[in-house]
């Protein structure tokens, strides 16, 4: 967020399957990111936690997409078709922060 804005609201509520899998997906990165916390109190060998966080890293990345892909979809239409072609750049700056 730009500062000017604190936290929006979907105007069209997420599907409760898509409101699923996210939540299952979160709480396996969550459970992925509680493993390698452990593999470091433990002292693991380094390669191993690195597959490990890249592997929670992915399972993010995918959450991201599929909310991109849901706000692409619902939000950004909905703008789209009420004349608010601003919104684009907004969506400029969300994909520039994912292609870092």
């Amino acid at each position: 967020m730009d500062g000017k804005e604190c936290c929006h609201h979907k105007e069209t509520p997420r599907s409760q399957e898509l409101q699923n899998d996210l939540q299952k997906r979160l709480n396996r990165v969550i459970g992925q990111l509680n493993g390698v916390k452990s593999m470091i109190d433990d002292n693991r060998y380094c390669g191993d936690v690195l597959v490990q966080l890249a592997a929670a890293e992915s399972a993010v990345h995918r959450v991201s997409e599929l909310m991109l892909q849901d706000h692409l979809e619902t939000c950004v239409v909905e703008q789209i078709q009420r004349g608010n072609v601003e919104v684009v750049d907004e969506v400029m700056q969300l994909l520039r922060k994912f292609s870092r």
